[in-house]
């Protein structure tokens, strides 16, 4: 039977994503590079943003879902005086207008904008609509009445007008924002149209450009390689667990990390190390770890301490575990 194709690499590289091309074409040009098994990535961007863009090769994947909740930065450039079908400058002029509101009128409508809000996705989106994409509905001339979704919109800062034509913002949002409906939504609560012409996701969770390689940062060309580092990435990948740091770390010990990883289950009254953070059903995640090793999150259901996430299985203790597993104290019979 052939090898399926690629290595067994596991990590976080955090690209500074250009202009042009799609978070997946992204995602797949560095699985091929780094000759990957498995790949992917916390938070799409679209083909005309750029910054931040975690990309999850191997056990890494399993914490995707974290990425995409987690808290993200954006600064953009808005055109006043066009809407345009796309909400950004890849799409045609709908409305214009020759009203251009003051620096004070666009900071006092940010307010109504700012906290849990309804947001109206964007048309051009990916959104499903009757089992087909909404942006292909809008290609097609049959663009879809998007309802409002809750969004969360922690903050929005005016930072410069460099000219009436044209506002920068910074925000941080919570999951699932759409900047271009934001954007949008800014010019009409100042009585006038707009589009997104710029726009940079500086943070994407713990990840920010501090963290982040361009492409050409990246040693793509493997000629460079010799026998004796023939193996080596093309790029030094950041820990799994660097996804979880904002996630409150629980120290267990060995025996307490062997029934969590088993799916087995633990009385939080009888842990070695007290719950770093007050236990409500279903509201908490911690950072299950080994010394400083992170083997996965946990987290209350019916009262016990179970497994939400593993990112290690048996193999992590060996092979002697499976006789632990059936031992009663690691029952939750």
């Amino acid at each position: 039977m052939a090898r399926k194709r690629g290595r067994e690499i596991d990590g976080w590289l955090i690209l500074d994503k250009p202009l042009g091309p799609t978070s997946t074409d992204m995602v797949n040009k560095l699985r091929w590079e780094f000759d990957a098994k498995k790949a992917g990535h916390g938070g799409t961007l679209d083909p005309l943003a750029s910054g931040v863009l975690p990309i999850a090769f191997g056990k890494a994947t399993r914490t995707i879902p974290y990425i995409m909740d987690a808290t993200k930065r954006y600064r953009f450039t808005l055109s006043l005086g066009e809407s345009r079908t796309t909400d950004d400058r890849e799409g045609e002029v709908l409305a214009t207008s020759v009203h251009r509101p003051t620096d004070d009128d666009l900071r006092a409508c940010l307010p109504a904008l700012t906290g849990d809000v309804m947001q109206i996705p964007p048309v051009f989106s990916a959104l499903r609509v009757g089992g087909k994409r909404a942006y292909d509905l809008a290609r097609a001339g049959r663009p879809p009445e998007l309802p409002p979704r809750p969004a969360r919109i922690d903050s929005i800062t005016l930072v410069e007008r460099p000219d009436p034509d044209t506002a920068v913002f910074e925000v941080q949002s919570g999951k699932g924002v759409y900047m271009r409906s934001l954007a949008r939504d800014i010019a009409l609560a100042c009585g006038t149209v707009g589009h997104i012409s710029v726009l940079r996701r500086t943070k994407c969770g713990p990840f920010d450009l501090s963290h982040a390689m361009t492409i050409d940062e990246i040693a793509l060309d493997k000629s460079t390689q010799t026998v004796d580092n023939a193996d080596a990435l093309p790029a030094p990948l950041l820990d799994v667990a660097t996804a979880l740091v904002d996630i409150p770390a629980l120290a267990v010990t060995e025996a307490e990390g062997r029934i969590l990883i088993w799916g087995q289950s633990l009385d939080p009254s009888d842990l070695t190390y007290s719950l770093p953070a007050v236990s409500q059903e279903g509201d908490h995640l911690w950072r299950a770890m080994i010394g400083e090793h992170v083997i996965g999150l946990c987290h209350i259901r019916d009262g016990r301490l179970r497994a939400a996430r593993m990112l290690e299985n048996h193999e992590f203790f060996g092979e002697h575990d499976v006789d632990y597993c059936r031992t009663p104290h690691g029952s939750d019979r």
